[in-house]
């Protein structure tokens, strides 16, 4: 039997508007969640038992046994009666910890691809509800497109956007690795604002990542990336992605992307790159 496969679409954030701390230690957020057509790649076969397997540029270090895409078999294992298990392998093409949701996006896909393997029969739906317990990004990562997410980011509104879908994007990283908690540990307290209610572009334009200055705080090589994204070019929108430190730049058009791309490896080659387009 060949292996089934899933695509982990890495997740970015046109806009983050940190509304408030809750009593329960995690926040209040409106964000435009949006996703590109690459990311790491999770494949299946049949197997008695579970097993996760990763290889990749950046597989080493993480764990084979205490790995998100293990919980989100065991959790759908135990909430379809499944008996049988899969032999998992994850190709993990981006960076950790950066902010465009790579253990949530596993996650997701392991859920998706367990969903087909096993035949649970499950819509998107059901699975984004059962995953909100694996993290706050996972639900929007089991859609994997555009949407606007409320509450801990797990309250969603899909959009249909159909300007977006297919545009240029650029991701770059420093390959810093950024921690979400202290980020969020840093931000100022002030309230972001509601998100607009113009289209999604524009509503991403008004809008603001208020985790930015934080991440900053904690991991300089932002504010240069940030600068290095709108040194050639003028893209769209350049923002940073979550809590960091990926940075993206949208492109009306490919030439413009790639331009930007050559002109960034050529000062910083020992970045991370992405060159992809919106899902």
């Amino acid at each position: 039997m060949q292996p089934l496969s899933e695509i982990a679409y890495a997740k970015i954030n046109l806009a983050l508007h940190v509304r408030g701390r809750r009593a329960d230690g995690y926040h209040d957020l409106e964000t435009i969640f949006a996703f590109v057509d690459q990311g790491d790649l999770l494949t299946a076969l049949p197997s008695a038992s579970l097993s996760l397997n990763i290889s990749g540029p950046f597989g080493d270090g993480l764990s084979v046994t205490d790995n998100l895409v293990l919980d989100a078999a065991e959790l759908l294992k135990a909430h379809c009666g499944i008996v049988e298990g899969a032999e998992l392998s994850l190709q993990k093409m981006l960076p950790v910890a950066s902010g465009i949701g790579g253990g949530s996006a596993d996650a997701a896909a392991a859920l998706r691809l367990l969903n087909r393997l096993w035949e649970c029969g499950l819509d998107l739906r059901d699975l984004a509800v059962l995953s909100a317990s694996l993290g706050a990004d996972v639900p929007a990562c089991v859609y994997s497109g555009t949407m606007i997410g409320t509450g801990t980011g797990t309250d969603l509104k899909r959009i249909d956007d159909q300007l977006l879908t297919g545009m240029p994007i650029l991701l770059a990283n420093p390959l810093e690795a950024v921690s979400t908690a202290e980020v969020f540990g840093g931000w100022s307290g002030d309230d972001d604002g509601p998100l607009g209610e113009e289209t999604t572009l524009d509503a991403a334009k008004a809008g603001k990542n208020g985790l930015e200055q934080s991440a900053i705080a904690l991991c300089p090589e932002i504010q240069e990336v940030l600068a290095g994204l709108k040194m050639d070019q003028k893209p769209l929108l350049a923002r940073m992605s979550g809590s960091g430190a990926t940075c993206f730049a949208l492109y009306e058009n490919t030439h413009e992307r790639d331009a930007a791309h050559k002109a960034l490896q050529q000062i910083r080659p020992q970045w991370w790159y992405m060159a992809a387009q919106m899902r």
